[in-house]
């Protein structure tokens, strides 16, 4: 009965963690012009995880990725800007690597076709804490542009 018991509590641990989402993502619009602006994608991220910069590394994690659904209502003006990532030694993956603690920023300037528009982004990201990894895992993004 004792086993059974300690089987029940790992197996609520277990999908709890599985269940638990350390980073959240928003994304926003900041106008330049009448026809230029900014998307800046947010990540907010748990205190005791972190997750990795878009630098590719031959190291092990997967890079946060920002793709961008192809419109006619807007161009994509270079690429995708990041900041607050620092170079640190990352355990798991026995490697130096870029690092976002508690906030990530990346920005793209975007040029509209027309007044407004639908500007819809996907998010990829790993996130790890001293102990795992969470799978990769894709956020919808989704900002009105005017």
């Amino acid at each position: 009965m004792k086993n059974v018991f300690f089987l029940l509590i790992a197996l609520v641990s277990f999908f709890n963690v599985k269940s638990q989402n350390p980073v959240t993502w928003q994304a926003t619009y900041k106008s330049i012009s009448a026809t230029e602006g900014e998307v800046i994608i947010t990540a907010t991220i748990e205190k005791g995880w972190h997750t990795y910069s878009q630098r590719e590394t031959d190291a092990g994690p997967i890079n946060t990725s920002i793709k961008f659904t192809p419109s006619k209502e807007y161009t994509l003006v270079g690429k995708t800007e990041e900041s607050n990532a620092h170079e640190e030694f990352d355990k798991a993956f026995d490697a130096k690597l870029y690092i976002f603690h508690d906030k990530a920023e990346f920005k793209q300037k975007v040029k509209l076709t027309g007044k407004s528009a639908t500007i819809s982004l996907k998010a990829e990201c790993v996130c790890c804490n001293d102990m795992m990894c969470m799978p990769p895992k894709t956020f919808d993004l989704t900002v009105k542009a005017q």
